[in-house]
């Protein structure tokens, strides 16, 4: 499995573009990797921790806890790290 972590708030629109791109991205994914992908969102509004180490960043974009985007999300480099990280996990 791969756990994305999409960082924001509400009223952003950055914020809104990113979820945008992450959920299209997964969506076309091929099917079994897609089923592999857990989408969790995260707000810094709710989130003191979170507001304090990423608020200047958001949006941000997490793979299994690791930074791989904030402010803008590019699809084509979304969907070759997810690709990427789906084949470390069948090798492993």
């Amino acid at each position: 499995m791969t756990t994305l972590t999409l960082i924001g708030k509400t009223d952003c629109h950055l914020c809104d573009v990113a979820e945008q791109i992450v959920e299209t991205v997964v969506a076309d994914l091929p099917s079994e990797v897609a089923a592999r992908v857990v989408i969790e969102r995260a707000s810094i509004a709710q989130d003191a921790a979170l507001y304090e180490r990423w608020w200047e960043k958001i949006p941000v974009v997490l793979l299994d806890g690791e930074l791989h985007a904030h402010w803008r999300v590019s699809a084509d480099r979304l969907r070759a790290a997810l690709l990427a990280a789906d084949l470390e996990g069948a090798s492993a």
